[in-house]
């Protein structure tokens, strides 16, 4: 077992660091044990026999929930239906599990989501791809460290893009100008902010 954070804790950390653990030599069937009503608030992976738990900051849920308004936004401006899919657990039965930070299907709903976000402060990796490609997500975005990156599901892996192939007018150079601003102004002023700039 390995546990990825530093004792005692301190506010600044509660606030701008996610609180990991990960447990080694786990199987799907222990996966499955961790419901979402026992572990309320945590994200639980699965990939190569390793289960990572994850608490979200309170910096980490800014980030995502200005992500969220960005997208919905976006999609009320070009009239483009969609599904958020929050927080859902997405698997590959007996070999992913992921519950991304934000997800959402388009035009139509459907089995998986079109689109996964993952905001990263002290948790997230290749694997993070690896188990989107298994579940087969289209497009996934990355925040880390203040930077956005898009990345696009092709038959071998993903590749990285500048453009979204699901929200055509969004760049990730333009997503992250605004998601960034989540950690200190109104998601209010954020929106109206965006809307005058797609």
């Amino acid at each position: 077992m390995l546990i990825n954070t530093q004792f005692p804790l301190t506010i600044n950390q509660l606030q701008k660091q996610d609180q990991t653990l990960s447990l080694a030599g786990m199987t799907w069937t222990d996966y499955e044990k961790f419901s979402a009503e026992e572990y309320l608030g945590y994200r639980v992976s699965y990939f190569n026999g390793v289960i990572t738990l994850v608490s979200p900051s309170l910096n980490h849920e800014r980030i995502a929930q200005t992500l969220t308004i960005l997208v919905c936004a976006y999609c009320r401006k070009f009239n483009l239906p969609y599904f958020p899919w929050g927080s859902t657990r997405l698997s590959h039965k007996p070999l992913a599990g992921k519950e991304p930070d934000v997800s959402f299907a388009f035009n139509t709903d459907k089995d998986v989501p079109d689109l996964a976000i993952e905001v990263i402060f002290s948790s997230g990796s290749v694997d993070d791809l690896n188990k989107y490609h298994l579940i087969g997500v289209k497009e996934v975005w990355f925040w880390k460290n203040q930077k956005i990156t898009f990345y696009q599901r092709q038959p071998q892996g993903y590749i990285e893009i500048t453009h979204s192939q699901l929200l055509s007018s969004l760049t990730s150079e333009l997503l992250e100008h605004f998601t960034n601003q989540g950690l200190t102004k109104s998601p209010l002023i954020i929106e109206a902010e965006f809307l005058e700039q797609i």
